[in-house]
């Protein structure tokens, strides 16, 4: 059993059929080892020391049983927890609403940075889950907004970070207002000396689950050095460090405030869309940067460690150190930003001078194996960079706009003084606004096939749910005679289960949805790909554009793939053609059969 990938199922877990359809929602369908390990202690009323790695779904770890236990329409605080960043604990509050959706279960958070008036009001109305940072909840706590008399669940969210942030006192502080018989759940990613401290003193026999912890041998992330070279400024290695890597996303680690302005200023001025987080940001704007990473209109996030902690980034390909942290283990929670979930993830570092310790310390205490690769020159970096755009722009004029309207007004623009200022701007808004478009279009396709993966779940359970429901109404000797050597299994040597099998077999099949056609693809991950590549490269084959396919669902040695409706002619005619040296072959899935 990986990190990431568990023998059990939802279905096994003791779950009501609210709580159920939630998780549905949320597309998932099996629970990672960390939340198949701690659901029955948790659900049993265990207090819980949990040690999981970075980006294993520890928050539907602890939400769904906590959802599960506490109950709805009370409007009083059932459950609290605390989250070191207010980030985190936004992330963890949308989490929590979303997987509550049909159980009437309020939930909100309370962070520094916010008007205090508003949270003051939301939780005078009532909730029974509050998630907040230490300093905020501890601010209500004084002021009486916040009451927990009824609290039966308190929660510290990497806690290990928390304590490290200086916290301590506050967290105490909080735990000392809670009710003596809670139940106390600690989820953290380490377990240093002042975690076991705290433990000791606020937990009552804890149950202890030490499953994967940030000791990153991460089998999933590839660490990447590339020495910087003097002949440059820093900034200038960076820009021909990405030239090189051209990530599809990435946050970029800065030690100073300071250097995450510089870094911002110096992507934007060279065309790449770029924004910074760090600690002097005022909230609305940390929530504006963040919604827009999120939805994936963003390609770079220049962040200090405090302020991406908690940051929780589906699908981020890449993590860069602009340059190295003092600290080792500080280097491990910024590379956990990717591969998470057992995706597969590249974390990238500029390495100088006294930087060469902590590299050091990495590859001898963490046994991290770096590979090195080298800089571009200014002159491969350029050309690098011009054939990107070209490519960018070709395929998206390949894709069926019409554009020869527009060809007078070139010739004209080229004529003007001003007609290359002019034509830079609608290149640069070109190049931000379709990234954008294909942004929206992924996260489309990718709710496309959530739902199309939930559908076919809930298909599965409705189905076991009505064999089981109908074997139960059957009179008890009329199921013992359909058991192997049972007097109905004489005649036909078959037994009630495979008789049923079979007459499904002759149902008619489910009838694909119009909005899409779904694909068997004969190449999966075994052979190097990720989503995005092998999509680009079925639409180059089937001379389709990317838009026309909406999502990927790669296995190890095949893949499904959700088509526009009208191209799929295209892409089984790509059927034959060399992918990775490997005949391809593409085929209309066949549905499944009732």
């Amino acid at each position: 059993m990986s990190d990431y990938v568990s023998s059990t199922s939802f279905a096994d877990l003791p779950l009501s059929d609210e709580l159920r359809r939630g998780i549905e929602g949320r597309g998932y369908t099996t629970p990672t080892p960390v939340q198949a390990a701690v659901f029955g202690p948790i659900l049993a009323g265990r207090d819980v020391i949990c040690r999981s790695k970075t980006g294993t779904g520890k928050t539907a770890a602890f939400g769904i049983p906590i959802l599960e236990r506490i109950p709805g329409g009370t409007r009083k605080a059932s459950a609290l927890v605390l989250c070191n960043t207010r980030e985190l604990a936004l992330q963890v509050s949308q989490e929590l609403t979303a997987l509550a959706q049909h159980k009437n279960i309020s939930v909100i958070a309370v962070y520094g940075g916010a008007p205090m008036g508003v949270q003051t009001q939301a939780l005078r109305a009532g909730a029974e889950v509050i998630v907040g940072t230490p300093g905020r909840v501890y601010d209500h706590i004084r002021r009486g907004s916040l009451k927990l008399d009824d609290t039966r669940i308190a929660v510290l969210d990497e806690a290990d970070e928390m304590l490290s942030a200086g916290f301590y006192e506050e967290v105490t502080r909080i735990l000392d207002h809670l009710p003596p018989d809670r139940q106390t759940l600690l989820f953290s990613a380490t377990v240093p000396p002042d975690i076991e401290q705290l433990a000791t003193k606020y937990l009552r026999n804890p149950e202890t689950i030490l499953l994967s912890g940030d000791v990153f041998t991460v089998e999933h992330i590839k660490n990447v050095i590339y020495y910087v070279v003097d002949q440059y400024p820093k900034p200038r290695n960076l820009l021909y460090l990405l030239e090189r890597e051209d990530p599809e996303n990435a946050i970029v680690f800065c030690n100073t405030r300071t250097d995450t302005e510089l870094i911002q200023n110096v992507l934007n001025r060279n065309g790449l869309d770029a924004e910074m987080l760090n600690g002097d940001l005022p909230q609305k704007e940390r929530e504006r940067v963040m919604g827009k990473v999120k939805r994936g209109e963003l390609k770079f996030m220049v962040a200090t460690d405090i302020a991406a902690r908690g940051i929780d980034i589906s699908d981020l390909s890449h993590v860069i150190n602009y340059s190295l942290p003092e600290d080792p283990s500080v280097y491990l929670h910024r590379v956990g930003r990717t591969g998470r979930i057992g995706k597969k993830g590249t974390a990238i570092s500029l390495v100088s001078g006294a930087e060469l310790v902590t590299l050091t310390a990495l590859e001898r205490n963490y046994g991290i194996q770096f590979e090195e690769r080298k800089l571009p020159t200014p002159d491969e970096a350029k050309s690098l960079w011009i054939e990107r755009q070209m490519k960018e722009l070709r395929d998206a004029m390949t894709a069926g706009a019409a554009f020869e309207a527009y060809l007078p007004l070139m010739q004209d623009l080229s004529a003007r003084e001003d007609g290359k200022q002019l034509l830079a701007y609608a290149l640069k808004y070109f190049f931000t606004h379709h990234r954008m478009e294909k942004a929206q279009a992924r996260a489309a396709g990718e709710k496309l096939l959530q739902s199309h993966q939930v559908e076919q779940v809930h298909k599965e359970q409705k189905r076991a749910r009505g064999g089981h429901d109908r074997e139960r109404r059957k009179p008890r000797m009329e199921r013992a005679s359909e058991t192997p050597g049972g007097a109905g299994s004489a005649g036909d040597g078959r037994s009630g289960q495979a008789r049923s099998i079979g007459d499904r077999a002759e149902e008619p099949a489910v009838p694909a949805p119009a909005d899409r056609v779904k694909l068997y693809v004969s190449q999966g991950s075994e052979q190097g790909w990720d989503k995005d590549a092998l999509a680009a490269a079925l639409a180059e084959a089937a001379a389709q554009p990317r838009e026309s396919i909406l999502a990927v669902d790669l296995k190890p040695r095949y893949a499904y793939v959700l088509v526009q409706p009208g191209s799929e002619a295209a892409y089984v005619a790509a059927t034959g053609k060399l992918l990775r040296d490997r005949p391809l072959a593409v085929e209309i899935a066949r549905p499944k059969k009732r």
